[in-house]
């Protein structure tokens, strides 16, 4: 998998410095941190937008595993739950665009630091946060747009949102959750591995968590023995969630075991993750 290392910043010293139009602003200020991070944040959305293992990765991976599962399994699934298979399989698709996009981002930063851009940031007047905060914002904006784009291909095969406008919205953005949690695991891989196998090696454990889960077959159709760690595991959490919010079912005690499972992540990430930004930033 190959990754664009051109560097598409097409910002000037004017783009950095427009907060200070209105009088002196101190280079760590929140002001200059919010207008970075947007900057830098739309710089990576547009070098995503163009570069092909991202769009794979992202849309149409996920697209194309939806179909596949509907036409495979859907009608025999449909017979065993008493609805239609889609109210498991598009949360699904949902979840795995979120997981399996972040690896080309992991390996897109992995570039950056080996060609030198992250130290080059270092040194402009930049505010030092936003770097890194740039590409959990950018992962966020991808992580809602492949949800959509998930969401409309559910919709031709007939998904349908049987709750109010609310809870459709709501649907929307409970795979961002956990989507950012799993970006902060690899980001971090990123910053600390050497060569992308330990990043592409992430594939391993979204697919596991997208077989072991309750997207594919009902719980009780599982071995006794796995049926807690399919139950308990955050693609479940987030699949019974959005089925609720779609169809029907629980949806509170769901959607809490998933902010826990991605709070923890995250919290286990954050320090780990800033260390070794700094660290690349700082190299060379």
């Amino acid at each position: 998998m190959s990754i664009s290392t051109q560097d598409s910043m097409a910002v000037g010293p004017s783009d950095w410095a427009r907060p200070a139009a209105e009088g002196h602003i101190p280079e760590n200020s929140p002001r200059r941190l919010g207008w970075h991070t947007w900057v830098l944040s739309g710089r990576l959305l547009r070098r995503w937008g163009r570069d092909r293992a991202t769009v794979l990765e992202s849309l149409i991976l996920p697209v194309v595993l939806l179909t596949t599962l509907n036409l495979v399994f859907g009608e025999s699934i449909s017979q065993v739950t008493g609805h239609s298979a889609l109210y498991n399989s598009v949360p699904l698709m949902a979840m795995v665009g979120a997981m399996s996009g972040a690896m080309v981002g992991g390996i897109s930063l992995m570039r950056e630091r080996a060609d030198g851009m992250l130290s080059r940031l270092w040194v402009l007047p930049v505010h030092r946060a936003s770097g890194l905060l740039s590409k959990l914002v950018a992962e966020a904006v991808r992580i809602v747009v492949t949800t959509a784009v998930v969401l409309c291909a559910g919709l031709l095969l007939g998904f349908r949102f049987r709750q109010g406008i609310v809870e459709s919205v709501a649907w929307l953005f409970v795979p961002l959750f956990f989507g950012l949690a799993f970006s902060m695991v690899v980001m971090t891989l990123a910053l600390y591995s050497v060569n992308t196998i330990v990043v592409e090696g992430t594939e391993i454990i979204w697919g596991l968590l997208m077989f072991f889960s309750i997207g594919f077959i009902p719980l009780d159709q599982y071995p006794h023995w796995v049926q807690p760690v399919v139950e308990h595991q955050p693609v479940s959490y987030a699949i019974q969630a959005m089925r609720g919010l779609s169809l029907d079912g629980p949806v509170r005690s769901p959607l809490l075991g998933l902010l826990l499972w991605s709070v923890a992540i995250a919290a286990a990430c954050a320090i780990p993750m800033a260390v070794g930004y700094r660290k690349a930033s700082m190299r060379g």
